[in-house]
This record gives C-alpha cells, sequence and structure tokens, in this order.
C-alpha cells in the first residue's frame, strides 16, 4: 500500500507548478495543431479538437509515460484520409475503436519489448526527421506575409530565449503567447490569428455509437486502416516514450503505454474523436516548460477543452506567429545538433542508418517508413558485422590421416558462406573432426550450411565428427539436419 502511495504521489503531485504551467502552455498549443490535422484528415475541426482532449485526459491516468502529452497527430491523419475520403466520419470513428482494440491486444503481448530493436542511429534520425518536419509545418505561416509577421515571430523568439535570464518561474512560451496575444489586439494588428484556423466547437462532446452497419463487410473495410493506424500509432509512441525517458532521465512502461493508447482511442472513437497518439513536439514542449507528471498531461486535456468551449472569443485571438514561434522553439531544442558534429566520430553504419532515416522520414512524411528504413538497415548491418565475426583454425595430426577444424565465432545465414568456404574438400585425409564447441548455430540456413560441410567430406571418402554443439544448437540440427540421415551424399549428388 505504501508503495502504491509513493507512486501516485510521484506521478501526479511531486511537480504540482511546473506541471500546471506546463499543460496550459501545451493546452495552447495544442488548438492549431488539431484543427490542422482535422483538416489534414479531411474531418469538422472538432474532431481532431475533441480527440485531443479526449486522449490526453485518458492517457494521464492509463499511459506508462508520464509527462507524455498524447491527442490527434499528423502521422495518423495522413493514414485516415482515404477512408473518410471514399466512407466518411462514421467510418473513421468506428476505425478509432477498432484501433484503439488492436493496441490494447499488442499491449497483453508485451508488443513494447520491441523498441529494444530499435537502434540508437533510427532513434536519432527520428528525432531530426521530426524536428525537420515541425519546422517545415511553420512555413506556409511564413510565406507570402506581411513584415509584422515576420516581426511578431522574432519578437516571440526573442521572448522565449530571453525570458529565462529574468525568471524561470513561468515558462518563456507561455509568456510569448500572453504578451504577442495582448500587442496584436492591442495594436489591431491584421494578421492571422487561431480563429482563422476554424470554427473551434461551443458544447462539449457527448457518447454516441458510430453509425456504421455490424457486419463483416464494415470490418473489412475498416481493418486495414485500422492495423495501419495502432502500428503508426505504436510506433510514435514508443518512439516518444524513449525520448521523454531520455530527456528526463526517467523510466517508462511500454506495454502499459500500449495499452493505455488503446484505451484512449476507443474512448475517443466513441465522442466523434479521431484516432491520436503520443506527439513528441508537444511532450517536449512540456518537459521544456517543466512538465514531467501525468498531472502535466491531464491538464494539458482539460485545459484544450475549456479554452476551446468556455475561452473560444480569447483563444481565437491568438496570433499565428506566437504559436509559430513556441513550435520554431521546439524544433530547435528536438533536433540532435550532436549527431551532425558526430558524423565523422561514429561508424559509417551507423551515420548511415540515422540519416536514412531522416531523409526517407522527411521523403514521405511519414514516420512509419522512415523508422522501418532505419531498422531494416541497422539489422542488415548488424549481421554484415556479426557474420565477420567468425574465425576457423585447423590442424593435421602427425600422420595425415586426421585434420580438425575448430569453429569460433556465430553461424547464421550472413556467415554460412564464409563458414562453408573455410573448409578444404578436396584434401586426401580419412577423418575429418569439427569442432564446434565454441560456435553456435542460429537458423537453418546455418544447418544447411554444415549439412553442407559435413556431406562434401563424406562425398570425398572421408570419415566426419561434429563436436561440441550446444544445447540449441543441437535441437535445430534434430529438427532440420540431413547429414547423418541415409542416403543423404547420394541426395547430395544429384
Amino acid at each position: 500500500m505504501k508503495t502504491i502511495y509513493s507512486s501516485i504521489r510521484q506521478d501526479w503531485f511531486s511537480n504540482v507548478r511546473g506541471d500546471l504551467l506546463a499543460g496550459l502552455v501545451v493546452a495552447l498549443a495544442l488548438i492549431p495543431e488539431a484543427i490542422a490535422f482535422s483538416i489534414i484528415a479531411g474531418v469538422d475541426p472538432k474532431v481532431g479538437l475533441y480527440a485531443s482532449f479526449s486522449i490526453a485526459v485518458i492517457i494521464a491516468f492509463t499511459g506508462g509515460r508520464p509527462g507524455m502529452i498524447s491527442a490527434a497527430t499528423g502521422a495518423m491523419a495522413l493514414v485516415m484520409v482515404l477512408l473518410v475520403k471514399q466512407h466518411g466520419l462514421q467510418y473513421l470513428l468506428a476505425a478509432t475503436v477498432l484501433t484503439g482494440v488492436l493496441q490494447i491486444v499488442a499491449g497483453l503481448l508485451k508488443l513494447g519489448a520491441l523498441m529494444r530493436f530499435v537502434s540508437r542511429s533510427v532513434i536519432t534520425g527520428f528525432v531530426n526527421a521530426l524536428a525537420i518536419l515541425i519546422f517545415m509545418a511553420q512555413l506556409p505561416e511564413l510565406t507570402d506575409v506581411s513584415w509584422v509577421v515576420y516581426a511578431m515571430t522574432a519578437a516571440g523568439l526573442a521572448i522565449i530565449y530571453g525570458f529565462p535570464y529574468i525568471t524561470r518561474a513561468v515558462p518563456s512560451p507561455l509568456v510569448t503567447i500572453v504578451v504577442l496575444t495582448g500587442v496584436a489586439m492591442l495594436l489591431k494588428l491584421d494578421i492571422r490569428t487561431v480563429g482563422d484556423m476554424g470554427q473551434l466547437p461551443d458544447s462539449l462532446p457527448i457518447f454516441l455509437l458510430p453509425d456504421v452497419p455490424l457486419t463483416l463487410e464494415t470490418l473489412r473495410i475498416i481493418l486495414p486502416y485500422a492495423a495501419t493506424m495502432a502500428v503508426v500509432g505504436l510506433l510514435e509512441s514508443m518512439m516518444t516514450a524513449s525520448i521523454v525517458d531520455e530527456l528526463t532521465d526517467t523510466p517508462s512502461n511500454k506495454n502499459r503505454e500500449c495499452v493505455g493508447q488503446g484505451v484512449a482511442n476507443i474512448a475517443t472513437g466513441f465522442i466523434g474523436g479521431m484516432a491520436g497518439c503520443a506527439m513528441i513536439g508537444q511532450s517536449v514542449i512540456n518537459v521544456k516548460s517543466g512538465g514531467r507528471g501525468r498531472l502535466s498531461t491531464l491538464v494539458a486535456g482539460i485545459g484544450l477543452l475549456v479554452l476551446i468551449v468556455f475561452l473560444g472569443p480569447w483563444v481565437k485571438q491568438i496570433p499565428m506567429a506566437a504559436l509559430v514561434a513556441v513550435m520554431i522553439m521546439v524544433s530547435i531544442g528536438t533536433f540532435s545538433w550532436d549527431s551532425i558534429r558526430n558524423l565523422r566520430k561514429h561508424p559509417p553504419s551507423s551515420s548511415l542508418v540515422m540519416m536514412a532515416t531522416v531523409v526517407i522520414t522527411v521523403a514521405t512524411h511519414d514516420l512509419a517508413k522512415g523508422v522501418f528504413v532505419g531498422v531494416l538497415l541497422s539489422g542488415i548491418f548488424f549481421a554484415h558485422k556479426v557474420g565477420k565475426v567468425l574465425r576457423i583454425d585447423r590442424s593435421l595430426d602427425a600422420e595425415g590421416r586426421l585434420r580438425s577444424y575448430s569453429v569460433v565465432g556465430q553461424v547464421f545465414f550472413a556467415s554460412s558462406e564464409t563458414f562453408i568456404n573455410s573448409f578444404d574438400f578436396r584434401e586426401a585425409v580419412q577423418k575429418v573432426r569439427i569442432d564446434v564447441s565454441h560456435a553456435h548455430f542460429w537458423d537453418i540456413t546455418a544447418v544447411g550450411a554444415l549439412d553442407k560441410v559435413v556431406l562434401k567430406f563424406k562425398r570425398e571418402g572421408a570419415e566426419v565428427e561434429v563436436l561440441g554443439l550446444d544445447e540449441a544448437s543441437t535441437t535445430l540440427m534434430d529438427r532440420f539436419a540431413i547429414h547423418d540421415k541415409p542416403g543423404a551424399v547420394e541426395k547430395l549428388m544429384h
């Protein structure tokens, strides 16, 4: 009981002031993004705003990473565009619910543990690509605009980076938003505001069931989209959790996060919201503004709803230049500048993985594709590196009748050819002894390689003895090897 109490206190009440202020900053920054993502998905702005409120509030209780912000995101919006266009909003809501179910299943199967297979180079590439995408997303607000917009944005950046030298009691992004909004209203500046992004909702969300027929045809339509959103959502959430872990030097429960994301998406689908996931940009804003606990996420969600429903007329006056300045700060703070300096220091393979992840992600605007390419390249480079760590020593007895081979290293698909080429099959000896006590056979390709070596020696008339197979390798050999089966040599010759 004492442990539970300590955990609750740590997660919720260890940083009340910082969490309250950071949550408010995030709530303000969520509004234009939620509207923009709704427009990308082809739905009404309130669909994204309700989703951001619902997901943030629920994930505050169910998530596995305190201080991380989840809401409607661009990565998810891109996946659902075609579904909305072809079948409408109700099918999107049904797909959102199914997405949540699939994510809960993934959490129960403990698939969050798969994050350990994502290398640091991939995570760095993911972070850098996201920083670039965040910056690129601000460019439309800085294109074909008056000098006043540039002046306001520059002033916003000056406040963001200069105010901390005066005091850190209040987050500088919040000061920026308040000050620039006041200046814009006082001087009646003719610049783009949050109100120009779309109509804000003026009522609370209500519970509703997606209006779709409960048939296999409906499942056939929504399942591909739901599966894709589940994967993209979990991938972005796990990546963001890892980044927040590093920023705060605290651990997170990835499997609980999978389940939490699922619960949040199911609830969101039932109040008319679109599917969402963790947001690295907003999570970085939260951490940089002093947010650490679950309270900051809860405040962000509730604050968002209060702002759009009860304080809509004021929120509409916030100049987009103020929010652009905040997002540019996020972009600069998110990018790993050390990765540029370390390009020459790090192994070429690591640098290539990082750069490939960045290029693919930025080119496709799809975080899942970028990470997939990065993980694939990491696997290829790792297999190549491990495949080269294979040594085969040989010795001949005094009479020249027994040739002994000692295998040291890992035998698998990447090293099997090197393994085969290390033996001299034409050597005239009566007996061959292969000692593999310092080796391990990992897959059926390795089993096939040993089969080929043994059978080639037997075909040349030599007696072959294999020594030292470990338990796992023996099990693999018993199931798939053929070199000790009758007629194996004849099969090889034919």
